[in-house]
């Protein structure tokens, strides 16, 4: 599938915002968090549509999922092709849109579960990723400080909102990027950066949903 029609002067773009984002975050320790982060679920990914992102009911993960489907095409990498799920998926929705949560029942060995959340995950997701868990699929987590679901995830990357030094979303994109390695390095500091910081990160959030 060819990337859609301005993606590679928007993914340039993107590329750019990145590169100056991980020039200001270098000095936290942020930067090796993602990567690592990023590197074990790429790693983990080896089955084409079986790294499966879920969110809560209220704050479905369908941006990340959207860079995770960039990233796959421009890597040429069918392995980190995500299933978005879907709480309540609406009639007539397309297909990439229309999976629903009862796909987490189907998980096992050969797939992947990266849970988006920046809310607490609710007691009927926590069941249902136990299971897949149990079941072999391998659990990765994604929160703003979550115990519960820390606990069960084989890998979790924690943005705590008290201290973190980028939002939610920009963590998002940061990941999805790292997942994609292509050859994104620290870019070197340079006049007028931190003042760039705010413009950066409000671009990185995207759109907003129809």
């Amino acid at each position: 599938m060819r990337p859609r029609p301005g993606f590679c002067e928007h993914r340039r773009v993107q590329s750019a915002q990145v590169e100056a984002l991980r020039a200001v975050l270098a000095p936290t320790g942020w930067l090796e968090r993602t990567r690592h982060f990023a590197g074990a679920l790429r790693r983990q990914s080896r089955t084409p549509q079986g790294l499966l992102i879920v969110g809560t009911p209220t704050a479905e993960p369908w941006h990340m999922a959207a860079h995770l489907a960039d990233e796959s095409r421009l890597a040429d990498l069918p392995c980190l092709m995500p299933t978005l799920i879907r709480w309540s998926p609406p009639d007539g929705a397309r297909p990439h849109l229309s999976v629903g949560i009862e796909r987490l029942e189907q998980a096992g060995r050969a797939e992947t579960v990266l849970v988006v959340s920046p809310d607490p995950a609710p007691e009927p997701l926590l069941e249902r990723i136990a299971d897949a868990r149990r079941a072999g699929a391998a659990l990765f987590a994604l929160d703003q400080g979550d115990p519960e679901l820390d606990d069960l995830a084989h890998e979790s990357l924690v943005l705590t909102p008290e201290v973190a030094p980028i939002s939610f979303d920009a963590a998002t994109h940061l990941v999805s990027f790292a997942v994609g390695d292509l050859g994104l390095a620290a870019a070197p500091g340079h006049a007028g950066l931190r003042g760039r910081l705010n413009r950066l990160l409000a671009a990185i959030s995207g759109p907003a949903a129809d």
